[in-house]
């Protein structure tokens, strides 16, 4: 049951996601990785499978096995649309992933410059920063430092 919600997810099939959320199945199930049907539905693009989960009660602020959220995920892969919606959750900002990674080290390491503004008028530190001294304003100028730079 668990591969067909994910399945899903991927490919965006509401009418699936609708069968699942009326038989009351449980929106933050996660798989083998930690991945949840918003991770892999904002991953993978799919905007009104994103806004539907959202509308159902999905997490936003849950975390894979390597603590990266929708949000990273959508910054990630360039989905500008979804990762906005995704910062209209009530999630924190600043949320690290396992690496000491914020959202906003995400689109700054990919410049992805338009949803800087954003998370930081969301309360994002952009000086925040990962173990390794990177932070959003660095990596948005292309400093990217490595566990040998510092």
């Amino acid at each position: 049951m668990q591969d067909y919600y994910f399945d899903a997810a991927r490919r965006g099939d509401l009418d699936m996601l609708n069968t699942f959320i009326e038989s009351g199945y449980g929106l933050n199930a996660q798989d083998d990785k930690g991945y949840t049907a918003l991770i892999l539905a904002a991953y993978h693009g799919q905007g009104p499978y994103v806004e539907r989960l959202l509308d159902a009660g999905a997490d936003a602020c849950v975390q894979d096995k390597r603590g990266n959220t929708a949000l990273m995920g959508a910054i990630f892969k360039g989905e500008l649309k979804i990762a906005q919606r995704l910062l209209a959750t009530d999630c924190n900002p600043d949320q690290r992933n396992g690496a000491g990674q914020t959202a906003a080290m995400y689109a700054g390491l990919f410049k992805r410059v338009e949803l800087l503004g954003a998370l930081q008028a969301k309360g994002a530190d952009l000086n925040a920063e990962a173990p390794v001294g990177n932070s959003a304003s660095r990596l948005a100028k292309g400093e990217i430092r490595t566990p040998a730079s510092r």
